[in-house]
């Protein structure tokens, strides 16, 4: 498995699930939050901001109806519209969206992913992103190759029902050879105390890197299985598992 001290598990996994903002990349740009912004306008009527918001560590879809809410429009409403402004979020960002992130992947990113690529270990995203979004965030980024899977926003109402589904889907596909989804098997990275909590409320493994907003003792705070600094802190010791 990877390591970074004498905290390392032993057994290297057979699946790698990945947070997108601050975790592969970092300081994206504010187009994302203006194309939630936009989609409220655009399909309520409703001039909402995400100032204020703690969006760190949250769903698309909860950053927008907290933006939503505190404009006084109801949770039916919103819940109704959210569809629509999923998908007008997403043509705004893929429309708007920065011409390249290829300066914003966090550090050890590329060694990483293909490292994971060589050893033929599947890697799956887990983000709060609306699809179309997170999908354009890895293509600016170069780094849309290495994925062949998501569970984005707007697929399940927590972060831990998405890395779940993510899970899930490797099953379904032979990816976890038999074996159960547990610390063992599976491993999370994110830098954001719900990724944390994904993690163990799946009975997974969770590696946290500083490289987003959360500050190390945040993260600590949290009882992740791996703390790191960024991702070139990871070493493998071992064979992948078969």
């Amino acid at each position: 498995m990877a390591s970074a001290g004498p905290a390392s598990p032993t057994n290297f996994p057979s699946l790698f699930l990945f947070d997108i903002d601050g975790t592969l990349l970092r300081g994206a740009g504010p187009q994302h939050r203006q194309a939630l912004e936009y989609a409220a306008a655009r399909v309520l009527g409703v001039s909402a901001t995400t100032e204020g918001i703690p969006v760190h560590g949250m769903l698309d879809t909860d950053i927008v109806a907290a933006m939503l809410r505190r404009e006084g429009v109801p949770l039916a409403r919103i819940r109704g519209a959210m569809p629509e402004m999923i998908r007008s979020a997403e043509r705004r960002y893929v429309r708007n969206g920065p011409d390249s992130l290829t300066a914003k992947v966090c550090p050890g990113v590329p060694d990483l992913l293909a490292q994971l690529k060589r050893r033929g270990v599947p890697m799956l995203l887990v983000t709060g992103n609306f699809p179309r979004i997170g999908w354009r965030k890895l293509e600016l980024a170069g780094l849309r190759h290495y994925f062949t899977h998501g569970a984005f926003a707007g697929m399940s109402a927590t972060r831990g029902g998405l890395a779940r589904m993510a899970i899930r889907h490797a099953r379904e596909r032979g990816w976890l050879n038999g074996a159960p989804a547990n610390a063992s098997s599976v491993v999370l990275i994110g830098d954001a105390p719900a990724d944390i909590l994904a993690a163990r409320g799946n009975r997974i493994r969770s590696i946290a890197v500083c490289t987003g907003i959360s500050t190390r003792e945040e993260l600590e705070a949290h009882r992740p299985h791996l703390l790191i600094g960024c991702l070139d802190d990871l070493r493998f010791d071992g064979p992948a598992a078969s």
